[in-house]
C-alpha cells in the first residue's frame, strides 16, 4: 500500500488538509453559543474529524479496495461538514466570508480525495 516516500498516513498530504480542516472547524466552532454544543457545535466537530480519522484508518487496512472505501467515507463525512457549515451561515452562527473560507478548504480537499479515489480504482484495474 505505501508509495515511494509515504511511511505512514500521516505522510499524505490528504490526510495532513484534513486534519487543518478539522483544527479550522474546531477553533470556528469555539466561539459558537453554549446551546450549540450538543447541536452544530458537535456536528462540525464529528464530522471534520471523521474526514481524517477514514483517511488514516483506510490507509491502515492490508487492502486498496478498504482504503477506497475509507476514502468514500470521508467524502461523505466531508459532505456532511459542508451542509453543517451552510447551516451555521444561515442561522448566523458564522459570516458568509468563514462560511468561503470553509467550503473552499473542503472543494480543495474534495478534489484531492477523488483524486486519491481515482489513482487506487486504477492501480486496482491494472492488477486485474
Amino acid at each position: 500500500m505505501a508509495d515511494r516516500g509515504i511511511q505512514s498516513y500521516r505522510d499524505l498530504v490528504v490526510w495532513q488538509k484534513a486534519i487543518a480542516l478539522s483544527v479550522a472547524c474546531y477553533q470556528l466552532t469555539a466561539n459558537f453559543p453554549k446551546e450549540e454544543i450538543y447541536g452544530l457545535t458537535a456536528q462540525i466537530r464529528r464530522s471534520s474529524v471523521s474526514i481524517a480519522a477514514n483517511i488514516a484508518e483506510g490507509h491502515g487496512r492490508e487492502h486498496t479496495r478498504s482504503f477506497v472505501q475509507f476514502l468514500r467515507t470521508s467524502q461523505g463525512s466531508l459532505k456532511e461538514l459542508e451542509t453543517h457549515l451552510i447551516i451555521s451561515e444561515k442561522v448566523r452562527l458564522i459570516s458568509q466570508a468563514q462560511l468561503d473560507e470553509q467550503l473552499s478548504a473542503a472543494d480543495e480537499l474534495g478534489r484531492m480525495l477523488r483524486a486519491l479515489i481515482r489513482s487506487l480504482q486504477n492501480k486496482l484495474e491494472e492488477v486485474e
